[in-house]
């Protein structure tokens, strides 16, 4: 008997096309995220220029609609701090500002990455050591890290190393708590038949609790951004002459809201960028690890 061969029809450019609401829907994180900060600066400029407040004017009167027109010393405006942006890297000085942050920023986070993530595996792994260190862990998670800076300050005095202290202090704990609980939630199962097989300390450490913790150390990095950013801020309003903080404490004193604007557009815009480097990575690692263990 001969076999038949069934030809599909060919699928015509057209069809093959995607839809509006398909393309929508594979870029709609984008699409929402963008048309939100769209409108959120078209408000700010709408805010700031009276632009409301004349549009509202017959229906509110002016009294009514003047509520409407925020000064400009109080919140700037886009095209304000857009211009004073350019005006401030035309003369260098936010690029000043920049380097200094950032290199404080790299060697805080270093440090707190190199010492809490071991750290936070050591204690995790080894049980005597976790009875050890355990109540100063969590005497220091519940206090205010920012209440330590007087006695930095007094022990460094006021410059770069008091502020690479400051972030490392700040940012090394949500590390060291999430290689710690990366470590706890390992499965007992498979500690138990590496075990059984006679696998040393090392074996099992690097080849089931390594594996494993890597969500919880991206986590824990997503956080310590948060905090080294904090740390970043703070030190350099107490002991710096520099810097992104150093500026927005100095410009928020006179009075220049522009500025001020600056240096929080600017402590934004390089969170974010690390925030997406570490989500990245994050997909990179979802897409490695087998199925059963993504779920």
């Amino acid at each position: 008997m001969s076999r038949t061969k069934v030809m599909n029809p060919p699928v015509s450019r057209f069809e093959a096309s995607p839809s509006p609401l398909q393309v929508y829907l594979r870029f709609e994180q984008g699409i929402l995220g963008t048309f939100s900060i769209i409108a959120v600066l078209l408000i700010w400029q709408g805010l700031s220029t009276g632009v409301f407040a004349d549009w509202l004017s017959p229906l509110l009167g002016d009294q009514g609609a003047s509520k409407l027109w925020i000064k400009p010393i109080f919140i700037s405006s886009p095209t304000r701090v857009v211009a004073k942006t350019g005006e401030m890297m035309a003369s260098g000085e936010l690029w000043e500002h920049l380097s200094s942050s950032g290199i404080s920023f790299i060697l805080g986070s270093t440090i707190a990455i190199v010492v809490g993530i071991p750290l936070g595996l050591a204690i995790g792994w080894y049980r005597k050591l976790r009875y050890a260190l355990e109540p100063f862990l969590l005497a220091y998670n519940a206090t205010p890290q920012v209440v330590f800076i007087p006695l930095m300050i007094i022990w460094t005095g006021t410059g770069m190393a008091t502020r690479v202290l400051i972030i490392a202090t700040v940012t090394f704990i949500p590390l060291t708590m999430s290689a710690w609980t990366a470590v706890k939630t390992a499965d007992p199962r498979l500690l138990k038949v590496a075990k059984s097989f006679c696998s040393s300390d090392y074996q099992r450490f690097r080849d089931i609790i390594l594996p494993t913790s890597i969500p919880f150390l991206l986590s824990g990095l997503r956080l310590g951004i948060g905090r080294a950013m904090v740390g970043v801020v703070v030190g350099e309003i107490y002991a710096a002459t520099s810097g992104v903080g150093y500026l927005i404490n100095v410009s928020g004193s006179s009075f220049q809201t522009d500025s001020v604007f600056v240096g929080i557009a600017m402590i934004a815009l390089f969170g974010l960028l690390l925030t997406a480097l570490i989500n990245s990575i994050e997909k990179r690692y979802a897409k490695w690890r087998p199925s059963g263990a993504a779920k």
